[in-house]
């Protein structure tokens, strides 16, 4: 009997997958953290003889070659992708014995890559399945512009033609083991579904609406993708080694203030109504929840040094980890405890919170726009959640860049909202270190047109209509 059990990164948004019959396994698409894939061998009681590759990823530091090479397993990567390493190279219509019960049948699946592939898990005459990667996902598909824009419509239409081709060459009943969708932006949509078969996707996946009608809606959907993204396909194709989790030098107050002065980032974890409570002067709250990692990794400028501070050792650790994950292999420094033991006997500076009941007060109070007044609202969204409907008046300016726009925003207090608050917080903590008086709206969007602001959208479309980041 073949099993297959997904291991989830959901900070990432991303699947890995332990296959095996039993005796011997092999891991398709492994995140960096190896420890826990290994862990989980060894509670089934397999042998792990293979990991393979469906593509080089964009969106994480691949454990796959250090894994192999620590096992002694094969590492199945496409023979077409340029890598710096020994690998076993398949490709199109190879088939890999995993085990006498279990083997994998290579098919050329181009389109979130050109070099995509997918594996079907094949137990005797049965399918069991199909490992896609970000090929054919729950209720969408892997997004096909991450190679850049002279090369997003040829991929957009291989997407298309690897879909037919997996729905016309597996049986309905085939499961489908995706690595992206539950969060990642290499998906084009997020998974609504915990499973899915060949047969349902046929019934609900816009892929198979037809190929003008996928195309056209895939290219208008895409939007910013993280920055980040540009350096993770080198350093796989490099072989990225075991990261090092040991625990980063301890940073004193004075050393925090050195590294905020030389223009390092200065990374507060703590909760977001722990950090406008009172927080170092100059440092960015980004707080250890949700897409930790995926946002830090957009807004930094890369190979900027990084000290993390933090209420525990744990809270350092773990985001030492997920920043690992994307290739931010060393902090700089870290400190713990409170936030009064880092600031070398200066004032704590504090950040308003408001919600957007508040924001609208103030508006009808006078200190708004239509008064010719100081209040600025800052909306910091993605460019597709700013179209499907915005506050009347509102300047755009997406919080992955605001790093290098700052001197954008007019003069006056600034009111900075996202989608439901994390995004605004950190906005506001970079505007706060640039000196500016900054009020974080933490609400969710949704109240804000009930609130009493104008809410300026496309004809016929609500606020939220697309998905929107989860912060």
């Amino acid at each position: 009997m073949v099993g297959v059990l997904p291991i989830e990164t959901a900070s990432l948004g991303d699947r890995s997958y332990l296959a095996h019959d039993g005796r011997v396994a092999v891991v398709v698409d492994p995140q960096r953290d190896t420890d826990r894939i290994t862990a989980l061998a060894e509670r089934e009681g397999v042998r792990i003889t293979h990991v393979a590759e469906t593509h080089i990823h964009n969106d994480y530091v691949s454990g796959g070659l250090a894994l192999s090479r620590a096992l002694g397993a094969a590492y199945l990567v496409n023979a077409a992708d340029p890598v710096s390493f020994r690998r076993e190279p398949v490709g199109d219509g190879d088939t890999v014995d995993i085990g006498p019960a279990m083997r994998l049948r290579v098919l050329a699946t181009p389109g979130h890559t050109f070099s995509h592939l997918s594996y079907v898990l094949e137990s005797g005459a049965e399918v069991t399945g199909v490992f896609t990667g970000g090929s054919l996902l729950f209720g969408s598909t892997g997004r096909p512009d991450l190679l850049g824009p002279a090369n997003t419509g040829r991929l957009a239409r291989a997407q298309y033609a690897s879909a037919q081709r997996l729905a016309r060459e597996l049986p309905d009943a085939a499961q489908i083991f995706p690595t992206h969708g539950f969060g990642s932006f290499c998906a084009a949509s997020q998974a609504q579904a915990a499973s899915s078969t060949i047969g349902r996707e046929k019934g609900i996946n816009p892929v198979f609406s037809g190929e003008q009608a996928y195309v056209d809606a895939l290219l208008a959907g895409l939007d910013a993708y993280p920055a980040y993204y540009a350096h993770m396909g080198p350093a796989n194709l490099a072989g990225p080694a075991d990261p090092d989790l040991s625990p980063p030098r301890a940073a004193d107050a004075r050393d925090i203030r050195r590294r905020i002065e030389a223009g390092e980032w200065v990374v507060d974890l703590r909760d977001r109504v722990a950090f406008c409570a009172g927080f170092v002067r100059g440092s960015f709250s980004f707080p250890l929840d949700g897409s930790f990692a995926s946002y830090l990794g957009w807004a930094l400028p890369w190979g900027t040094p990084v000290t993390l501070l933090a209420q525990t050792p744990e809270q350092v650790a773990q985001a030492q980890l997920e920043l690992a994950r994307i290739g931010i292999d060393r902090p700089a420094a870290a400190a713990t405890g409170r936030p009064q033991q880092w600031t070398d006997g200066a004032a704590l500076a504090t950040l308003r919170r408001a919600t957007f009941g508040d924001l609208a007060a103030a508006d009808r109070l006078g200190a708004g726009r239509g008064a010719g007044a100081s209040l600025v609202v800052l909306d910091v969204r993605r460019q597709l959640e700013w179209d499907d409907g915005h506050i009347a008046n509102a300047i755009h300016i997406p919080f992955s860049e605001l790093a290098r726009r700052a001197g954008e925003v007019p003069a006056g207090q600034v009111w900075v909202h996202c989608h439901s608050g994390y995004r605004a917080v950190v906005a506001a903590s970079m505007l706060t270190a640039a000196g500016r008086q900054v009020v974080s709206v933490d609400d969710d969007f949704a109240h804000a047109g009930p609130a009493g602001l104008t809410i300026t959208g496309p004809a016929g479309a609500s606020p939220g209509a697309r998905a929107a980041d989860p912060g």
